[in-house]
């Protein structure tokens, strides 16, 4: 009796352990290879070399197939507890705050300082985005789905999994039926894949990108190797990053007097309140610093989606 009280106890630890566990937020979008090859892209004259940008409102808007496919995933990850951000609603709030012609390039003709994709993710603050591209094909009355779905970081884009295959041919011609048919065998191994890699960031840290730049002739007369106490300014931000990144996990692939990149910088995924953190956050926590005394010195913080950004010194 002893026996079977101490095992129910245990049982119940572990589901509510379980039921504890916070999942990563996803967002459903169709792959760059999926939008373009249904001509769902804009081209953007990026310095001279014309870049195939996905167009992902039109594709919302004229293709129910996407719709269908979207919402049939997205119900398959709800089932599975995985909170959700809505790709169609984000690009709606993208628009109620700046026009979309703006979400590519400057007027000026720059280098995209973010992608659409950029943007989006930025905004719904999502970690973890799943492409999906699909192709279906026809044998005689029978239809069947093909279907690749990749997991990618939405800070770093790196890849966390893929799943693949082709569902058995059916008399429906309906994408949502048959992509369910399709994916749901591997469904199990690939929400794995994704919770492994969520799990191991909490532990180590989200990985971003940070580059310190210098304003020519700035006001603030400095630069990178300009001394505080003895210490050049360089080394004091290599000094907060050591205390307020994760481990200490950072690198240094290059600095000059003028620029300094950080690359596999490891921050905490939540602050004290339990808000994700992104690049432009913690970017800002640095500023901050910078900006007191003894240093007191002015800069600028351009964002470039959620796990990259730059700080700019020496001005405003």
């Amino acid at each position: 009796m002893r026996k079977s009280i101490f095992t129910l106890a245990l049982a119940l630890v572990a589901l509510v352990a379980s039921a504890q566990i916070k999942k990563p937020e996803l967002m459903v979008i169709p792959s760059d290879v999926w939008c373009i090859s249904n001509g769902f892209y804009t081209e953007v004259d990026n310095m001279g070399t014309t870049v195939k940008v996905p167009n992902y409102k039109q594709a919302l808007q004229e293709s129910m197939g996407l719709k269908l496919a979207i919402a049939k995933l997205n119900d398959l990850m709800a089932e599975r507890q995985f909170p959700l951000q809505s790709l169609e609603q984000t690009i709606k709030n993208l628009e109620q705050r700046r026009m979309e012609d703006n979400l590519t390039m400057s007027k000026a003709g720059n280098e995209l300082a973010e992608s659409p994709l950029d943007e989006v993710t930025r905004t719904a603050k999502c970690d973890i985005i799943l492409e999906l591209s699909w192709e279906l094909k026809d044998f005689g009355p029978k239809h069947s789905l093909s279907y690749i779905l990749e997991g990618r970081d939405a800070y770093t884009g790196k890849a966390i999994g893929a799943a693949s295959g082709t569902g058995a041919p059916s008399f429906t011609a309906d994408v949502d039926v048959l992509l369910e048919e399709a994916i749901v065998a591997n469904m199990d191994n690939f929400n794995n894949r994704l919770l492994d890699h969520f799990t191991e960031m909490q532990t180590i840290g989200r990985e971003i990108s940070l580059d310190i730049k210098v304003f020519a002739n700035n006001e603030a007369g400095i630069d990178l190797e300009t001394e505080f106490d003895g210490d050049e300014l360089i080394d004091i931000i290599n000094e907060w990053l050591q205390v307020n990144t994760v481990q200490g996990r950072f690198s240094m692939p290059y600095a000059s007097e003028n620029v300094a990149n950080f690359t596999q910088v490891r921050i905490p995924v939540y602050d004290e309140r339990g808000r994700a953190i992104d690049a432009n956050g913690f970017a800002k926590q640095l500023t901050k610093v910078l900006k007191k005394d003894p240093y007191n010195i002015p800069s600028k913080v351009l964002v470039k989606g959620l796990g990259r950004a730059v700080i700019i010194l020496g001005e405003k």
